[in-house]
């Protein structure tokens, strides 16, 4: 089954987040749901069959547990849903970094001048 397929019921969405706990059986999923162990264990085969849940046979029992993996592709979807930034934050990184640059040089700058102006002489100045 397709995962997308698989998340489209709203029983399944509520056993992908009750695995998001941990590990379960059915019996314990199906306690806190309306619906009979019968129709949540067909649920859980559908989730394992779309690779969003993996089963694990454990003596009589059954123990699903989410499979993180399987939710690539439904990532996936979202991420390329989202709307790319307006503007790169790689490009504000670089103007942080440059207005420090500016703001160094303009303070050694000031802090320079007085000196300079007593060993250079203003070409400007006049003299008698």
């Amino acid at each position: 089954m397709d995962p997308f397929s698989a998340v489209a019921d709203p029983v399944r969405r509520e056993l992908l987040r009750s695995l998001l706990a941990g590990p379960a059986r059915v019996v314990d999923l199906a306690a806190s749901r309306s619906i009979s162990r019968p129709a949540v264990s067909r649920h859980l085969r559908l989730l394992v069959e779309a690779g969003l849940a993996t089963v694990e046979d454990r003596g009589r029992e059954r123990h699903y547990a989410l499979d993180p993996a399987g939710l690539a592709p439904l990532q996936g979807l979202l991420d390329d849903l989202r709307p790319p930034p307006r503007l790169d934050e790689r490009l504000l990184d670089g103007f942080d970094g440059l207005d420090l640059e500016v703001r160094r040089t303009v303070r050694d700058h000031r802090a320079e001048a007085p000196h300079r102006s007593r060993t250079t002489p203003d070409p400007h100045e006049e003299t008698a």
